[in-house]
Formats: structure tokens, sequence, C-alpha cells
């Protein structure tokens, strides 16, 4: 149940301290506001201990230029896409790490995206690629993971402009919406794209301590 504060233990308070500090779950009673009001007691919440880090805690903006390894993933929707990029990416000489799936059976893109984005995360590569049908639920799925910062690209200029402008560090790609072609455009501008201006930078800061 809610602790009930009234007016006679803000009374009490404003004996020995200035301020009231209002734990989690606890409410003043009208008399109580107005007789901390009367009394010049400040009515402020109490802070807590936190339990577990801030998901948002000392975030960086974690940027390894030029790329030489590539984490890759997709559904079952994005995964003949994905082998052909594999091979691609192989080709022009990056490291590739395949972080499934492995068959067009049905699966679900949560999983895959995560695993990719967990380890451009822990720096175990530098770029991180996923593929499933369309690449939004991807993107979002990625992005709850500390440090990434994952774009949904369709064409050569976004792609460009998510390092330029928004320091992406994970692209998601839409296997029903681009063909092998323009998929290769866009991560090669992706992976050759160094980050932009100390303006953009700043402002990437303030998205990451967005909570």
């Amino acid at each position: 149940m809610p602790r009930i504060i009234t007016e006679n233990m803000i009374e009490r308070t404003a004996r020995e301290q200035r301020v009231f500090e209002l734990e989690p779950g606890s409410r003043l009673t009208p008399a109580a506001r107005d007789r901390a009001k009367t009394l010049g007691l400040e009515i402020r919440p109490k802070e807590q201990d936190k339990q577990a880090p801030d998901r948002n805690q000392n975030q960086t903006i974690p940027d390894r230029f030029p790329v030489k390894s590539v984490a890759i993933g997709a559904d079952h929707g994005g995964y003949a896409l994905k082998e052909w990029l594999k091979l691609k990416l192989r080709t022009a000489g990056y490291i590739v790490e395949d972080m499934g799936t492995w068959s067009d059976s049905a699966c679900d893109y949560p999983d895959f995206a995560v695993k990719v984005a967990r380890y451009v995360s822990e720096g175990q590569t530098d770029r991180g690629i996923m593929i499933d049908s369309v690449g939004v639920g991807s993107a979002m799925a990625a992005n709850r993971i500390p440090g990434i910062l994952a774009a949904k690209c369709n064409n050569r200029f976004e792609a460009v402009s998510a390092r330029e402008h928004n320091f992406a560090n994970y692209l998601t790609l839409g296997s029903k919406i681009i063909g092998e072609a323009m998929a290769w455009d866009i991560v090669e501008a992706f992976l050759k794209t160094p980050v932009g201006a100390e303006r953009h930078r700043l402002r990437i800061e303030k998205i990451l301590q967005i909570k």
C-alpha cells in the first residue's frame, strides 16, 4: 500500500530539516502539501540506490574506422541475401562473422538481430549488418542493446547519412525492398563512410542520454 504523508508528519520533519524526501509510492494529503508550503519545507523525491546499471549510463559512441570485420545475420526472409552479401564481403577483404540463421526455415528476427548487436557492442566486430524482410523490426531490436546505433537504409544516400550524421554502427536491410545490387551499394557506402563533424556527435550523445 502507498504511504500517506500527513500534516503532522510534515510538521515533525520541519522541526529538524528543510527537506522532506518523498519515497516512491508515497503521496501527500492536500493538507500536508499546504502545510509544507507554509513552513517552507521542500518536497522532493527520494533518491534511490540503483540496483542495476542504467542502460544509458556512461554510454559512448563506439566507432572503429576503417572497418575490418563485420557481423552479419538474418531471419528466414533475409537468409538468401545474407548468404550473397557474406560472399561479397569476404571477397572484398572483410572478416565476416555469420551469426545465423543458416537456412530459410521460419525463425524470429529479434534473436539474430540481438546476436549481431551484442557482437558489435562487445567489440568483437567493427560493424553489424542484419537482413529481414523489411528491416524495421531488426533495427528496433538492435537499438535495445547499449552502444548500438542501428539504421535501416534503402539506398546509398541514407547509408552515407546514417554514418556521417548519425554515427550508425549497425545496418539493417529489407530483402523484400531492395535487390542484391542495391544491397551491396548500401553496404559498401555504410562500411566506407567515416563519421561526420563534431556537431553531429553532440546530437547523437543527446540521443544516448534519453531515458
